[in-house]
């Protein structure tokens, strides 16, 4: 198997707005279509900030990941986050996320990117199990907590 990965740009943005919607939908995230355009826009059109790729043929993509950038003293420096990664449901179990992340590790790392963290829910057994395979650790002693600035 080779799952590719396409950095998306603005032209990408009507097949990754649908995936997106359905990821929330997934997850139980309340987003309006305009909200999700607002904040996706930015990343197709080359923001510093993150990246959007989409995995599979450009297309007809089977799915998504989203990588958002910060910088971190105690990681060495640039940081990103896994910020979402979505395979439509009748793909899923075939090893395209697994693929579609070890594909971008090293060009991350290449990149100067120090560390890469994700968050993932406790009822989600099969993801956990993505990124154990792909080496992610839980950080003892830490929690992630988050405070909206902005609705």
């Amino acid at each position: 198997m080779s799952t590719r990965l396409h950095l998306a740009g603005p032209d990408d943005a009507p097949k990754l707005l649908a995936q997106i919607a359905a990821f929330h939908a997934d997850h139980g995230i309340d987003q309006t279509d305009a909200f999700r355009q607002a904040a996706l826009a930015p990343l197709l059109g080359g923001s510093p900030h993150g990246a959007a790729y989409l995995i599979g043929p450009r297309r007809a993509p089977v799915g998504y990941l989203v990588i958002s950038f910060g910088y971190s003293l105690e990681m060495g420096g640039i940081d990103g986050f896994l910020d979402e990664i979505y395979i439509r449901p009748a793909v899923r179990g075939r090893g395209m996320a697994t693929e579609a992340l070890a594909a971008l590790l090293p060009s991350l790392a290449e990149a100067g990117v120090k560390a890469l963290h994700l968050e993932v829910k406790r009822d989600r057994p099969e993801a956990q199990g993505l990124y154990k395979r792909l080496r992610f650790e839980p950080r003892a002693d830490y929690h992630l907590m988050t405070r909206r600035l902005t609705q």
